[in-house]
């Protein structure tokens, strides 16, 4: 149980500080849990969600922060904001995909996109479902991955 809360409390600095790797903790973890994978897997996701929930607000009060204000009026970034504003308008499936993609894959950086969600109001429920679905089945992925991987050796 304690090492449920140690990878929860990790995940969660990785969520917010990505040079913590939290897919090298959970690789270290499965080695002293084994029979534990799900429980892994579900501590990790929680975790990072928590987290990039900070990313996801932080990018919905963006605006207030009078540094990043003068940046977003520039013109070559207002085109981008403008940009992405109008890939993502009317069009949820495509907002959610990217979400999605970018959750399992790490590309774009999720941190980067729960950012860009917040900034764009994607509604919280969409980025919360395709947030932890990705992060969980990339969690699942590395967990039982690494334990078949640990199976093996053994």
């Amino acid at each position: 149980m304690t090492l449920f809360w140690s990878v929860l409390g990790a995940s969660i600095g990785s969520a917010l500080l990505p040079l913590i790797n939290i897919e090298i903790i959970l690789t270290g973890a499965v080695s002293q849990a084994p029979g534990h994978e799900w429980a892994l897997v579900i501590a990790a996701t929680i975790g990072q969600m928590l987290g990039k929930i900070l990313w996801y607000w932080g990018g919905t009060h963006v605006e207030r922060a009078p540094w990043v204000n003068r940046q977003l009026q520039k013109p070559a970034a207002k085109a981008s904001l403008d940009k992405w504003h109008e890939r993502a308008e009317g069009r949820p499936w495509f907002t959610a995909g990217l979400l999605f993609v970018s959750a399992f894959s790490g590309f774009p950086p999720y941190a980067v996109t729960a950012v860009l969600a917040g900034i764009l109001r994607v509604p919280m429920w969409i980025f919360l479902v395709t947030g932890t679905l990705g992060r969980g089945l990339r969690f699942w992925v590395v967990v039982f991955g690494a334990s078949s991987l640990f199976g093996w050796l053994s």
